[in-house]
This record gives structure tokens, sequence and C-alpha cells, in this order.
């Protein structure tokens, strides 16, 4: 958010939750986005909406996943129409890359116009899916607002914090024997400026977003300093849904273990010669300032 300043004469956020640090230039309001907001916007003259809002859990049951699952659709949908009502002028939606899915078959690296094949047994790739599909037909419907789509890898850094990153940062990580697919970061900041350069150009499209290179899955492990529990694959998906079922971990069912199996690596190519942007960050980079600074809060406590 600090790199939020000028060309943006202001910002709104809107959020149940308050801004955890003090910022400048900022109208905050605490209210949920399933409730019409273009009042809001209106009264502060929006042009520009990123919307954010996403529920990650995965859920501990169907009931529970088709809950979240509501909840992210329906914001979505409310946000969307009060972009109508508030004559928003471009749209920008995070996504994820795991909305290709983790295949044996994914070439590497993955377009932008790859076939989006995730699996409905992991909730948070496949609600960006279904999200992804809603903001598709808002397009279609509705050419003369732009739409952004931004489908970023992990996102990492000192200030990172959340229960997708802190499922990387575990004492213990399954592996599956003779897997070790590449997986890339992206740096807080190279985030920030990738939104910045869209929103100020006005650049609609979809876009993958990731920082230079990749780090090794175990060699992750060895960056984190966690343990690798290393399975074959007839041992590891069995053992990881028991583990699952019986609540001992709350972090993936048996399907996650593919993301750690079959690569997802994205190409950059096509919002480096859109935008001219150079990643200031490598992956390896966005992977250590987080293990860093996670490292350094745990020997201050």
């Amino acid at each position: 958010l600090p790199l939020f300043k000028p060309p943006f004469g202001r910002l709104v956020a809107i959020d149940l939750n308050p801004p955890p640090l003090p910022i400048h230039n900022i109208a905050v309001y605490r209210q949920d986005v399933t409730d019409p907001i273009d009042e809001l916007l209106d009264n502060h003259r929006v042009s520009t909406l990123v919307h954010l809002a996403f529920i990650t859990e995965a859920g501990i049951n169907r009931r529970e996943i088709m809950y979240n699952r509501e909840a992210n659709l329906g914001s979505l949908r409310s946000v969307l129409n009060s972009c109508l009502r508030a004559r928003i002028k471009h749209f920008v939606y995070l996504s994820s890359h795991t909305v290709y899915g983790a295949h044996p078959d994914n070439p590497v690296p993955l377009s932008d116009g790859a076939p989006l094949r995730t699996s409905p047994e992991i909730p948070y790739a496949y609600d960006k899916f279904l999200s992804e599909q809603i903001i598709q037909e808002f397009a279609e419907q509705h050419p003369e607002t732009k739409v952004t789509v931004l489908r970023p890898c992990l996102v990492l850094g000192p200030n990172a914090d959340n229960k997708v990153t802190r499922a990387f940062f575990r004492p213990w990580l399954m592996a599956v024997h003779d897997c070790n697919p590449p997986i890339q970061f992206l740096y807080e900041d190279d985030l920030a400026r990738v939104l910045t350069i869209i929103i100020k150009q006005g650049i609609p499209g979809i876009f993958n977003v990731a920082g230079e290179g990749g780090v090794f899955y175990r060699e992750l492990a060895e960056i984190i300093q966690s343990r690798l529990i290393e399975l074959p694959a007839f041992l590891s998906y069995p053992l990881v849904q028991l583990t699952w079922r019986l609540h001992l971990q709350r972090h993936s069912t048996a399907a996650g273990l593919d993301m750690v199996r079959y690569p997802i690596v994205v190409s950059t190519s096509k919002l480096r010669h859109t935008t001219g942007y150079r990643f200031w960050h490598t992956s390896r980079d966005a992977l250590e300032s987080y293990t860093n600074a996670c490292l350094f809060y745990q020997d201050a406590a």
C-alpha cells in the first residue's frame, strides 16, 4: 500500500477489519462488501476498483466449503453490481496461478492463454476459477468497463502473513518420492508496482505475475529449515487424506499433494511486453525475505 501514492489522488479501503498499520491519504470504511458499496464509490468518485476480498480457508467439511464458496462468489457479484451502478471505469481482480491446476502434462511455462484445469478438490483454486468465470461473463456483457485479471503465484515478503503463506512455513513438509517441482514466488513490492502500472495506464486483460526464476521444492525445505517427510505416492496420498479427516492437520487434503508433485510454472512474457515492467526481485529473493522475517520474529519471541 505505501507504493500507492501519486498518480492516485486518494485510496478508499472497504473491509470488515481495520488497517493493520496507519496509512496516509486513505479513507477506511468497515463494511461487508456483500452489501452494496456503490454509494461510497460515488461519494469518493472512485474510477478503479481492486477486488481483494476472498476467504482462503479450505473448510473442514463439504458444508463449510460451500459456505465459503457462496461467500466468495456472492461478494464478487455484489461488488461487480456496485461497480456498474457507480460507473467504475476499471475493475481489477487478483486471481491465482493455481487456476491452471497441477498436472503431470503441464507445459513449462504456462502462458496466460493456457486452459484452466483446476481441481474441485482444492477449494481455494476452484473458487478462484469460478470467480474468473463470473468476471469473464461480466466483461463480455459490459465492454464499457475495463477488466483486468492478475494471476500471481504465492506472494511473499517481510510483511506476508496469512493462512496460505503459513501453510508453507511449517516444521515439516510432505514430499512425494522422486518429485521435485520448481515453485515460483512473487515479492510483495513487485505485486504493488505491477498493480500501480495496471491502474495508472488502465491496462485490461489477463496476466500471469511471478518473480524471475524459481525454487525447487527440496531447496525450499532447506531454505525454510523444514524437515521433508518423503513417501511414495501410493502411501502419501491416503496418509494425508487420513490426517485431514482425523483433523490432525488442516493445511490440505490429499489433492494438495499435486501442488508439490507437478509444476505450475507461469510465463510473465505477456505482462512484461505489455507494461515494460521488469521484476525487481527473483522468486528466491521473495522466499528468503519471508523466511528471514519469520526467523527474526521467532527469535524475538
